[in-house]
């Protein structure tokens, strides 16, 4: 059953989905307009591809710029870059003349820039203000928004530049900034002053005694079996829950602390019945010879990491480095597909055109699997949504080799229901996975991975294309797309021979 409704009645979780409906609008409706505008300005196609590059590249320093989400209070930051770009947007006005476009080129630049470091500080942000358990429903929520302003902001930015200009266009834009930093003001979240990075490593005594901020939460009933101190029931009713942090029947989570949101699963100790005034403390509760500590397959890192500790901690994590090497591997593929687009049409024998009636149900596809997603991961896990996802996608992708209008369409809406599932299911695993002091770090530098090699996708599709038939590559595509795939459904059938079986298993949330 999906649980969007509780999402949707939780109040933090609503004012972030509508700050990202807002100001999706109008990065939308300025990707758009943008390459038009400096195309009209200059008449120069390169001129004009430079505009999304401009948006993009900074994506590139993302575990750079992650790094700030780490050191500054998350909410302020999301409003303060919100107000960034309110107050720079209408630089643009200034552009009248072929050359003023490089405040064009510069403005989309620090645009790019600023939104890596607010989809850190947003993603961390919401991992610790939303119950765990939802974070699932949540990001499949936001893909689904962000998926929809995709289908309806280009086309209101395409008709205000028609009227207004590209001057309009940026207004409008700031506008919508405004507006989301308006709606950040309003959430009820307390975060605790971030300290510098390169403290001491924490002990696993230490560990203990912070929730969120510590080691990640294990979310299904075989990984919390094999982490319980024996002779430790690990029942929802005996642990003993923090002014701060009760949950509800619903599954909602009436702590909105990042820092402190998720409490320790473990503290009680084994022979003492926890008092329901306290919460047991680590330190005067001597561990007996059955109580052993969590195991450090997923340490705390120091307060003071490197910035290149989002790197490490992603690829020592056995769970987060084959999400994302397959979410990589998924857009180097997506990449090669787009550059096939055309070539496609073509060989149905329509109009470049008919790419709008192919982007638009493939869109829809990925607004359904977006309200999915939630009861999806419940079912599947991490891995297994990504790899049925992932297969989706990949058939898809080969059965275009096929001239078909019908299949042509069908293939597009599962492009778009399987394409967004590996990578919801990455972003709710490193929310979950990591400790909250690398959060905004591990969120940037995950997005680098997944996205950066899409362009390198592009580039080779595009040299590719040319010389060579659509419909072999085509098929080609299909076939390596969807090895990517394997490696997460052998993890996953491994999983689930070894792990003993309850009749708790049947609720893995």
């Amino acid at each position: 059953m999906t649980k969007t409704w509780v999402v949707l009645r939780d109040r933090n979780a609503r004012l972030c989905l509508t700050g990202t409906i807002v100001s999706g609008f109008g990065t939308s409706a300025l990707w758009l307009a943008s390459g038009v505008w400096v195309k009209d300005l200059t008449g120069s196609d390169g001129l004009a591809a430079l505009c999304m590059l401009a948006m993009w590249a900074p994506t590139l320093a993302g575990p750079l710029l992650g790094a700030l989400a780490d050191r500054v209070r998350r909410k302020p930051l999301l409003i303060g870059g919100s107000l960034l770009l309110a107050a720079l947007l209408p630089v643009l006005l200034a552009v009248d003349t072929p050359d003023r476009v490089w405040l064009v080129l510069t403005v989309l630049f620090v645009y790019g820039a600023t939104g890596v470091v607010h989809d850190a500080a947003g993603s961390a942000l919401v991992a610790g203000a939303v119950a765990p358990a939802l974070l699932g429903d949540f990001n499949g929520l936001r893909t689904a928004v962000t998926e929809g302003m995709k289908l309806i902001a280009p086309l209101a930015g395409a008709g205000l530049y028609t009227i207004y200009g590209g001057p309009g266009v940026a207004l409008l834009d700031a506008l919508t900034f405004v507006l989301a930093a308006g709606l950040y003001a309003g959430l009820r979240v307390h975060e605790d002053r971030p300290e510098p990075f390169a403290a001491p490593p924490a002990t696993g005594s230490e560990r203990g005694r912070s929730g969120r901020g510590t080691a990640a939460p294990r979310r299904r009933a075989d990984r919390d079996r094999s982490e319980a101190a024996p002779g430790i029931t690990p029942t929802p009713e005996s642990e003993p829950q923090s002014p701060r942090h009760r949950s509800t029947a619903d599954g909602r989570s009436s702590s909105v602390s990042p820092g402190r949101g998720r409490p320790a699963r473990w503290a009680a100790r084994a022979d003492s019945p926890p008092s329901p005034h306290r919460t047991p403390s680590p330190e005067r509760e001597p561990q007996s010879s059955g109580h052993r500590p969590l195991p450090d397959d997923h340490p705390t890192p120091p307060r003071r990491t490197p910035l290149t500790e989002g790197v490490r901690h992603i690829w020592a994590h056995p769970t987060l480095r084959p999400l994302i090497l397959a979410g990589g591997t998924t857009m180097l593929c997506a990449g090669l597909n787009g550059a096939l687009l055309y070539a496609v049409i073509d060989g149905l024998g329509h109009s470049p055109a008919y790419a709008g009636a192919l982007y638009a149900v493939q869109g829809a596809g990925s607004v359904a699997v977006g309200l999915l997603s939630g009861p999806a991961l419940r079912r599947l896990g991490e891995r297994g949504f990504a790899a049925y996802g992932i297969a989706v996608t990949a058939v898809a992708a080969g059965l275009r080799a096929i001239p078909s209008d019908p299949l042509a369409l069908v293939c597009s809406a599962a492009i778009g229901a399987g394409l967004p599932c590996v990578l919801i299911a990455a972003l709710t695993a490193v929310q979950r996975e990591t400790p909250d002091a690398l959060l905004g770090r591990a969120v940037a530098t995950a997005n680098t991975l997944m996205f950066a090699p899409n362009v390198l996708g592009l580039a080779v599709g595009a040299a590719l294309v040319g010389p060579l038939d659509q419909r072999p590559l085509s098929a080609v595509l299909g076939v390596v797309w969807l090895a990517t795939a394997v490696p997460l459904f052998q993890r996953r059938a491994s999983a689930s021979r070894i792990a003993p079986r309850s009749p708790s298993d049947a609720n893995p949330a």
